[in-house]
């Protein structure tokens, strides 16, 4: 009789051990699943690595409920320093040098490395830059973002200043990330000193993304602005593309309304042929047509139609 009692307390603890396991589960699944909410209530941020084999950039997700942009950039910038356990890709801060520091004035970042930075190779410094630039413009107020190294403007390969870049400088028309790069040498045009003739700029061994068209490339460039001496900006720098596109040798370019902002003292033919000439440099152009948010009914300052198709003009070319 005793025997079946003890049996039947065995079977009542161990229901009794069951039922206590169900309930500490199902406290931990509404623990995890309260986790699980608060994160989902943050923004979501994309934070960007390089591969294991320094061929391309990967993203992880990230979340933030941070509204301070100074704060979530301390966030973001942390996040691409933290070295992950398991080694499966590499931080972009975390590469052998250090950020000295950064400053955000006006939606431009200005970040500031030590010496070593120049230690990488070609390509795995423009994935690093990729990855950077890509998480942090993500920020409202970060527009664009220009590397200094103990104070000197970066340069690339060609020793040609790297100036400011956007996400988009890294992703293609159809939203894919670099892969693959090239050199290439660009011929621009910018203004001379006193802003009514061209000077030619040659830059050699400019490193670009295989997926960024050449045609964009060159109106990116021409909107940073000059590197060399004696030449001087034809466009606004807070200039967005729109598109750049080419068909049957006339290049479409579309910029936002920014590129109506008469910044410098340059004529308005300058600007024009500085973005024409230095495009119909490549092999494929022999037109230009400007627009603005895709209109060309606009009157350039109220001298120059932009419903006009432009050509080469050489007689700007200031003579040395």
């Amino acid at each position: 009789m005793s025997d079946m009692i003890r049996m039947k307390k065995r079977e009542q603890m161990k229901k009794v051990g069951i039922l206590c396991g169900c309930i500490l589960l199902l406290v931990l699944s509404c623990a995890a699943c309260g986790n699980q909410e608060q994160f989902a209530n943050g923004k979501s941020y994309s934070v960007y690595y390089v591969n294991n084999e320094e061929t391309k950039t990967l993203a992880r997700e990230y979340f933030s409920e941070t509204e301070d942009v100074q704060t979530l950039l301390e966030e973001l910038l942390g996040q691409l320093a933290e070295v992950p356990s398991k080694f499966e890709y590499e931080a972009p801060l975390a590469n052998g040098f250090e950020l000295i520091e950064y400053t955000l004035d006006n939606g431009q970042l200005t970040m500031n490395f030590d010496e070593n930075y120049k230690a990488m190779d070609t390509v795995k410094e423009v994935l690093t830059r990729a990855a950077i630039v890509r998480t942090v413009t993500q920020i409202p107020g970060v527009d664009y973002v220009s590397f200094t190294v103990q104070g000197e403007m970066l340069a690339d390969s060609g020793g040609i200043a790297v100036g400011m870049m956007s996400a988009d400088l890294f992703i293609d028309n159809a939203g894919n990330e670099i892969n693959a790069y090239e050199k290439v040498n660009l011929r621009l045009y910018f203004a001379d000193e006193d802003g009514t003739g061209l000077v030619e700029e040659n830059r050699r061994n400019v490193v670009y993304s295989s997926n960024i068209a050449l045609e964009k490339l060159v109106v990116e460039k021409i909107i940073e602005g000059p590197v060399s001496e004696g030449a001087y900006p034809t466009v606004d720098p807070s200039t967005k593309i729109v598109s750049v596109t080419v068909k049957d040798g006339t290049c479409y370019v579309n910029l936002d309304e920014a590129f109506l902002s008469r910044q410098y003292t340059t004529s308005a033919e300058v600007t024009i042929y500085s973005l024409t000439n230095s495009l119909v440099e490549l092999s494929n152009v022999n037109k230009v047509q400007i627009s603005i948010n895709g209109e060309t009914n606009i009157l350039y300052r109220e001298k120059i139609n932009l419903s006009d198709v432009f050509e080469r003009n050489l007689d700007l070319l200031t003579v040395s």
